[in-house]
């Protein structure tokens, strides 16, 4: 019998009793001190809604479109790696419960499920691709190929890492990639059978990318590349100018940099730069669906949400996704109510004051 939960919250906390400590800390910790970690969580909570009241929300919808096409919430499901850590199903049941869920997947680079496997399981979702630029160039190439060529609409590309981030509880646990794991794009990249530290996976990565990079991958793949990472007004203007089709405003789960800013903190200042020629979205410490409707009203398009889908992935595999993203959609629906909006695209920063 699958415990009870009600949220988010709840679904962390059990998944937490289950998962042996390595597992658990290379997918809750953070950097350094993990203040960031925390601070993604808190910043959230510093802001305050403003309802407006006789308004009539006798219909309130989440739907909304991001990259010109239909979504049913604006909550789609961040690119995370491993996932066959927590269950045998692994992305592929994330990627149906996102398709259920009328979302988008974002598919990692450090998947445990290639491209074409996800598209065949689960060929009714959106999905886009996470890259991170190997070395190898030839090994970069073949991701997004094979990607494209499954059908993937858009490429999100990392651009907050390499190096990682100082994990001390990877370090604590001796957390490594397990051998018998198979990572395709590591298995591309260096030869199946080998177990890796994520330092040592960071490491494979290219560190020289630049802007022009940027612009060369805009021209190769003809489809959108959103660039995800991004807490600087000033990289958010520079990424548009080089042909980035988005921004996500990212600090990596607080697993990058400790002390960076908190994304909350980070979003209008983008969304300003962006001054509405790509869609903007956001990840970072979104636990509830006020998160949601907060980071709308300071201007994202959408929300991306990492560990709530793997909280849920552990617990009850792909239904246990799918609860998280009925979860946080019906609190969205309240909220949107409750403000006396009707739709995503109707909350303001009149909606908002610093708690």
């Amino acid at each position: 019998m699958p415990e009870t939960w009600f949220n988010v919250e709840d679904a962390e906390r059990l998944a937490a009793e289950r998962l042996e400590p390595g597992v658990l800390g290379y997918f809750a910790g953070g950097a350094g001190d993990e203040e960031t970690l925390r601070e993604n969580r808190e910043a959230w909570r510093r802001w305050r809604l403003v309802p407006r009241v006789l308004t009539d929300v006798s219909a309130v919808t989440t739907r909304t479109e991001v990259l010109g096409a239909p979504v049913d919430a604006p909550i789609l499901v961040a690119p995370t790696a491993f996932q066959r850590l927590l269950h045998p199903d692994g992305e592929l049941a994330t990627a149906r419960a996102a398709a259920a869920a009328g979302t988008a997947f974002i598919h990692s680079t450090l998947a445990t499920i290639a491209p074409p496997d996800i598209a065949a399981g689960a060929p009714a979702g959106r999905r886009w691709a996470q890259i991170y630029c190997f070395e190898d160039k030839g090994v970069t190439r073949a991701l997004w190929e094979h990607a494209l060529a499954a059908g993937y609409e858009a490429i999100v590309l990392t651009v907050d890492a390499p190096p990682a981030g100082n994990r001390e509880r990877d370090l604590r646990t001796g957390f490594v990639v397990p051998a018998d794991l198979r990572v395709p794009s590591l298995d591309a990249a260096c030869g199946p059978g080998r177990e890796y530290t994520i330092t040592q996976t960071f490491d494979l990565m290219d560190r020289s990318l630049d802007w022009d990079d940027l612009g060369d991958l805009v021209a190769e793949t003809g489809v959108p590349v959103l660039i995800k990472g991004v807490v600087a007004a000033e990289d958010a203007a520079l990424a548009v100018e080089r042909g980035a089709g988005g921004v996500v405003v990212s600090n990596h789960g607080g697993r990058q940099l400790d002390r960076s800013l908190a994304t909350a903190e980070a979003l209008a200042g983008v969304v300003d730069a962006v001054d509405g020629r790509v869609p903007v979205l956001v990840d970072g410490g979104i636990r509830r669906g006020v998160d949601v409707a907060l980071a709308l009203a300071l201007g994202a398009d959408a929300v991306l949400i990492g560990r709530p889908a793997l909280w849920g992935l552990t617990l009850e595999g792909e239904e246990g996704v799918r609860k998280v993203l009925d979860l946080l959609t019906a609190e969205l629906e309240l909220a949107l109510a409750l403000c006396g909006v009707k739709a995503p695209g109707e909350l303001t920063r009149a909606h908002l004051r610093r708690g």
